[in-house]
């Protein structure tokens, strides 16, 4: 017969009474509250709160470390924004371009602008203008067509017309109250890979193409489509039936059906309206480049450009590399600001190279016969590799084409071509070493604003007690009004 009373442990007795719980701390009971019993959590929430503490803190140092770069390149610019202009002078003004990337919208590319480049250009308090694309060759159709029309304001012949707009009224107003631009370098900021192809197609095409636009290509001939035949006659045919048989009827029906091709043609008509039309066809082809003459009034330098890059990686495969970026945008930011920075304060600016060139674009390096033998690349202009590494992570379905247009020339797929006349006057805007090395002072701590002192630091529970109690800064106090005694009170 089996024993019903439970083994006694080892150690003790086999009659002792049972361990009374741990007493209850006094304080704790006074307050109503139970008995809690601490302990370790169990294997599985140790896993979970070890991941969800390594990656909060890793996004909460990213993000700081994100904003002390972004800190750092706004005070090296900022001075800038401190010097004043004449009443007939206008603003420096960059231009910045901006398309939308492969496989995604133009919402993504607005944001990547508003968090990466526009605090430095706002920080300087520089005026900048923005040309989109929604779609490819929409970008490179803009720069070619401003382009023109600076040709045909030079005085270029040309039998096209231009239409009254509002900036054309803008600039003759301007024009003649003698308001005119601020002196000094201007510049173009270039983000992304796909973008900066197209700039380059855009900037070949405005110079070397022609003034006037292509003729339309012959539209191709329209089927001829037969006769409806109304569903009415059919059946009254087959049936020998006579049109006087019924002709309330016959009217009702005609009815019906004209006030039904009236809404489908409605309807087309909408739907061409809506439809979005594509972007200007080239007036150029690469192929043609070299047989083109320069026109006259091309510059000898173009004003300098910057690439930015822009990082776009799409995919559910790609998770691991997207958290990855997540967490390190930090580096992005440092160096987005680094490129801003050098073309707001443009005061350096160097030629493409040809040939093989430095991954560093402030120290390009001259070719060796070593160099040019390992790589078959090393020989191209320096404009054809930059941000080349971005096409990896583009959609794929970016690098296909349509069926029936293998030959149809594409912005993005199709490799740079340039012409060797507009190569080398092209220029990019580098960071100097001293304002690199200002830079770094300042994210240190040891230097401020060109030409301020550096502000006195603040606790953070005083920042805290500004922003969220009823304190307040130092720095207020000191714009509001003193006002006296106005009703000579005692």
């Amino acid at each position: 017969m089996a024993d019903s009373n439970p083994p006694a442990s080892a150690g003790q007795p086999e009659n002792a009474a049972p361990k009374a719980p741990p007493k209850q701390n006094p304080a704790f009971k006074a307050l109503g509250l139970p008995n809690f019993r601490f302990k370790l959590p169990s294997r599985n929430w140790m896993i979970f709160w070890t991941i969800t503490a390594s990656f909060t803190g890793a996004l909460i140092y990213d993000r700081r470390e994100k904003k002390r770069a972004q800190r750092k390149w706004s005070n090296l610019v900022a001075h800038l924004a401190h010097d004043t202009l004449p009443p007939e002078q206008m603003r420096r003004k960059l231009t910045i371009f901006l398309a939308a990337p492969p496989g995604d919208g133009l919402r993504v590319a607005r944001q990547y602008f508003k968090e990466y480049v526009k605090p430095v250009l706002v920080s300087a308090a520089l005026d900048y203008e923005v040309i989109e694309g929604r779609r490819e060759g929409d970008v490179r159709a803009a720069l070619a067509e401003k382009i023109r029309k600076h040709r045909r304001t030079a005085g270029e012949p040309s039998s096209v017309v231009e239409e009254p707009s509002v900036e054309k009224a803008v600039a003759e107003t301007r024009q003649r109250m003698g308001i005119h631009d601020e002196p000094g370098p201007k510049g173009d900021i270039v983000i992304g890979r796909h973008t900066w192809k197209e700039y380059i197609r855009g900037l070949h095409e405005g110079w070397l193409g022609p003034l006037d636009p292509p003729p339309p290509p012959p539209a191709p001939p329209a089927p001829e489509e037969p006769t409806p035949t109304s569903p009415e006659k059919t059946e009254k045919a087959e049936t020998g039936s006579s049109d006087d048989a019924s002709p309330v009827a016959s009217s009702a029906a005609n009815k019906e059906e004209d006030s039904k091709k009236s809404e489908e043609e409605k309807k087309k008509a909408e739907e061409e309206k809506n439809k979005p039309t594509g972007p200007t066809p080239a007036y150029i082809s690469p192929a043609e480049y070299s047989s083109r003459n320069l026109p006259a009034t091309l510059p000898s330098s173009f004003e300098g450009s910057v690439p930015v890059p822009f990082p776009h990686l799409l995919g559910f495969l790609n998770t691991p590399i997207r958290i990855y970026r997540f967490l390190t945008q930090r580096y992005l930011a440092d160096s987005v600001g680094r490129d801003v920075a050098a073309i707001v304060l443009a005061s350096a600016a160097r030629p493409y190279q040809d040939g093989f060139y430095s991954e560093d674009p402030n120290q390009p390096t001259t070719p060796t016969s070593s160099d040019i033998s390992a790589s078959p690349s090393s020989t191209a202009y320096e404009q054809q590799t930059v941000l080349e590494h971005e096409e990896q992570d583009w959609h794929k379905s970016a690098h296909k084409r349509e069926e029936g247009a293998e030959n149809e020339e594409r912005e993005w797929i199709d490799d740079i071509v340039l012409d060797p006349r507009l190569a080398s006057r092209m220029r990019r805007y580098v960071l100097p070493s001293e304002e690199e090395a200002r830079a770094e002072r300042i994210a240190e701590g040891k230097e401020w604003v060109l030409g301020e002192e550096m502000p006195a630091h603040v606790p953070v529970w005083k920042r805290l007690w500004i922003k969220y109690g009823y304190g307040e800064s130092e720095e207020e106090a000191k714009k509001k009004p003193i006002i006296g005694n106005i009703d000579e009170e005692d």
